[in-house]
């Protein structure tokens, strides 16, 4: 019921050991699903330097 442990997800972060308490992947994926695409962030315009 701790760190010493191993069946609990805190006993698997102190071992640094993964299972099913502590799983790699939070979702399964999904066979036939289209894949997710993310649009490249717009760059903002440098500021304009003030002439003296």
């Amino acid at each position: 019921m701790g760190k010493g442990d191993r069946k609990t997800r805190r006993g698997k972060i102190y071992r640094s050991s993964y299972g099913n308490s502590r799983a790699h992947v939070a979702a399964p994926t999904v066979v036939g699903a289209k894949p997710t695409v993310t649009k490249p962030a717009a760059k903002k315009a440098a500021p304009k330097k003030k002439s003296a």
